[in-house]
């Protein structure tokens, strides 16, 4: 109880301290740079919650105070149920009050007719919530769970309802509130009021439903397009994922140790350089294209720039990730089911077909599904490659920041490109539940794979190894592409891009000067300040799904991971129609970055630290709890330690994406915090390929190094194992001495 009301009394502390002594409303200058202090407590931009309610005539915001006021008169109730539901009611009440009140008035009065009719118009408005009304809004959410904590609700313990209300609160406001605001501004005109012209113009549109290529009368609609793309891209990187991991596992293939460091190269490549190398391949003053042109005195084409060449530069991008999701599955198969097989007198080829790859389902199910998403996601390929054949997430930039500046139809695409990606995520979902693929038990395997099919071996080694080789010829282009002066016209070499991008002057002490340092440290801060919170935040959760039972934990877990499949465009002009007004106004900030990253890139995070987590006994918890430790007190002495691998994982997977993420980050950059990325984007729309690809080279090194780094830091994980064998034979041997 004394620890309980000692956590009580610190959250109201700090619902005192959002109330009294911090800015309601958000600073235009920036929180952080405290030039709000000098206005502070009694100017209307500045003053705190209190202050607006009795000076600036925003009499609503009494309403947080009457509650708040409930919360301290309920912290003094004896009886702990009764305490525990006033608490719970006071906190849920306040949360959606904060939210409504928030939605309902804007900067000129209510934004609801509704409401206008209701209560009357409002002699003033108010602007975006800052970092009282944030955090006010944080107490009434640990206020509701430390009341359910009080009634017994997880044992009561405090810890985890807290953090499962708060993981709760942000996907509710960083996931679904941005996907539903994306929703209404489709039906929205441009002064907010409600009309659906735009948005039924925008469906019906032949451009993006015309089917006009089957019967030979012009190209598809956009849809259509970018649907075949999406389901080539998954099918070429499966496939070839599985051909890569087949040869790593079950051939004497020479050179696995590289085959393994040649995948993980484009998991952080930059996601359009991969386009750039094969335009300085391929394209029309490419060296393949201007050597055959030379050799058989054709003219070039044009081939590249259209689906075809997205295609290529997608294979590449999305296939290491397929082996890397299939490699273990391929591996997970029991060689007592291959051999029971054999004994049965089926040869290799009906062993493989009808044991080993069914087996293999679930993962191939997942690597086409994450190819299909990633796919439908990319942005950098499209652009650089895709002429006049845009797909989905290109048209929505255009449809954004382009010369159509038309809202609605982005929002209808992003829907378009949402109902695509979830379909096939509830696809995979339907086809897999209900059917068992496990294969590792307790029993004992011999650990040996049967040989692959001869036939098999020679196709799989057929489609690697020139795979293997056309990659390298790709990454040794982005190589040499940053060191020749104008591709194609000027191929001597020089040192000019680098110059450009990453000069420094030693004059009157250092001075940055080259253009690209402005975005690259900007990039390495974001990223940095992400990847942590993306770990704690995907970690926390997973912890949550694993070792605790509560009601709507399936719904908790799928809502989590149903993020996963929201394609990174979507997530852009979502966050841009959600953040660019009040209640929460965020855009042209880091904060957006930030958020945008950690709760993309979460769900990675919770299913490796599922994975991690289930291997760990769930007695080690109990005796932790025995010994009167509390929850926070075991996850940080017993949990962690032993999850490090998945810690690394994912603060390198976290750090990576935030570097190399384009497809949202291209909504969301200003002009002072403007990402890597971005930057690069820019440099290929103005032709300046060399600069580009020398900024890339420079990211893909900076990369490799903080992932050593972040290796260093958080260390292996080291598990104590006995010998027991040894130890009896220590043991013997010591009493025969005895004897002796």
């Amino acid at each position: 109880m004394r620890h309980g009301n000692r956590r009580l009394d610190i959250v109201l502390v700090l619902g005192a301290v959002a109330l009294i002594l911090l800015p309601w409303y958000r600073i235009e200058n920036g929180f952080f740079g405290l030039g709000w202090l000098a206005a502070f407590p009694l100017s209307p931009e500045a003053a705190p919650g209190i202050v607006q309610i009795f000076a600036h005539g925003r009499l609503w915001l009494a309403g947080a105070l009457v509650l708040f006021l409930l919360a301290i008169v309920a912290r003094g109730m004896a009886d702990p149920m009764r305490r525990g539901a006033a608490l719970a009611w006071t906190g849920a009440i306040g949360v959606l009050f904060l939210s409504l009140q928030g939605l309902a008035i804007g900067l000129s009065g209510w934004t609801w007719t509704v409401s206008e009719t209701l209560f009357g118009t409002l002699s003033n408005g108010q602007a975006s919530m800052g970092a009282g009304a944030v955090l006010s809004a944080i107490t009434f959410v640990l206020l509701f769970a430390f009341g359910l904590a009080e009634r017994g609700v997880m044992k009561g313990d405090a810890f985890v309802v807290s953090a499962i209300a708060l993981l709760v609160f942000l996907v509710a406001v960083f996931v679904f509130y941005p996907i539903g605001s994306m929703f209404v501004g489709s039906v929205q005109d441009f002064d907010g009021s409600f009309n659906a012209d735009n948005f039924i113009r925008n469906v019906q549109d032949p451009s993006i439903w015309s089917l006009n290529c089957l019967i030979g009368a012009g190209r598809c609609g956009v849809a259509w397009r970018t649907l075949w793309l999406a389901i080539m891209s998954g099918l070429g990187s499966t496939l070839l994922g599985l051909a890569f991991a087949l040869v790593a596992t079950r051939t004497r293939f020479p050179f696995k140790k590289g085959l393994r460091l040649l995948t993980i190269l484009p998991i952080i490549t930059p996601p359009f350089v991969i386009g750039l190398a094969l335009t300085l391949l391929f394209g029309r003053a490419g060296v393949v294209t201007q050597g055959l042109s030379q050799l058989f005195g054709f003219e070039p084409g044009r081939w590249l720039y259209g689906l075809t060449g997205i295609w290529i530069a997608q294979v590449l991008s999305f296939t290491p990730i397929s082996f890397l999701v299939l490699i273990g599955v391929v591996e997970g198969v029991s060689p007592s089911m291959e051999e029971a097989s054999t004994t049965l007198r089926a040869d290799r080829w009906r062993t493989f077909w009808r044991v080993s790859l069914p087996l293999m389902k679930p993962g191939l199910a997942n690597a086409f599904l994450i190819g299909f998403i990633e796919s439908m996601a990319d942005f950098g390929n499209p652009l650089v490659l895709g002429g006049s054949n845009g797909v989905l997430s290109t048209e929505i930039f255009f449809a954004v920041v382009g010369s159509q500046n038309d809202p609605s139809r982005a929002a209808v695409l992003a829907t378009v490109l949402l109902l695509f990606t979830l379909s096939a995520f509830l696809a995979q979902r339907v086809w897999l539940s209900g059917k068992n693929y496990a294969t590792v038990t307790g029993k004992g395997d011999s650990g040996s794979h049967i040989a692959l099919p001869r036939g098999l071996s020679i196709g799989v080694h057929a489609v690697v190894i020139p795979w293997i080789l056309f990659t390298l010829v790709i990454y040794g282009m982005i190589l040499i592409g940053g060191f020749v002066k104008t591709w194609g016209l000027d191929n001597s070499l020089t040192l000019d891009h680098y110059a450009k991008a990453f000069s420094i002057s030693f004059e009157n002490g250092i001075a940055w000067t080259g253009v690209a340092w402005n975005s690259f440290w900007t990039t390495i801060e974001i990223a940095l300040v992400s990847a942590p919170l993306t770990a704690a935040v995907g970690l926390l959760t997973a912890y949550i799904i694993v070792r605790q039972k509560f009601v709507g934990k399936n719904a908790f877990e799928f809502a989590l991971m149903m993020s996963f499949a929201i394609p990174g465009t979507v997530i852009g002009v979502s966050y841009i129609m959600a953040f660019n007004l009040p209640p929460l106004e965020m855009t042209g900030s880091a904060l957006i970055l930030i958020a945008c990253f950690v709760f993309r890139n979460m769900p990675v995070g919770v299913r490796g630290g599922i994975a991690a987590m289930s291997q760990l006994d769930k007695s080690l918890d109990e005796a932790s709890l025995t010994l009167r430790a509390n929850s926070f007190r075991t996850i940080r002495k017993v949990i962690l330690p032993l999850l490090r691998p998945a810690i690394t994982a994912a603060l390198v997977y976290s750090f990576v994406r935030a570097i190399t993420s384009i497809s949202a980050v291209i909504f969301l950059v200003s002009a002072e915090y403007n990402m890597a990325t971005s930057y690069i984007v820019g440099l290929v729309e103005n032709g300046e390929y060399g600069v580009a690809i020398a900024y890339s080279t420079m990211l893909i090194v900076v990369m490799i190094t903080v992932i050593a780094g972040f290796q260093l830091i958080v260390g292996e994980r080291r598990l104590r194992r006995e010998n027991r064998v040894a130890g009896l034979a220590t043991s013997a041997s010591s009493r025969q001495e005895k004897i002796a």
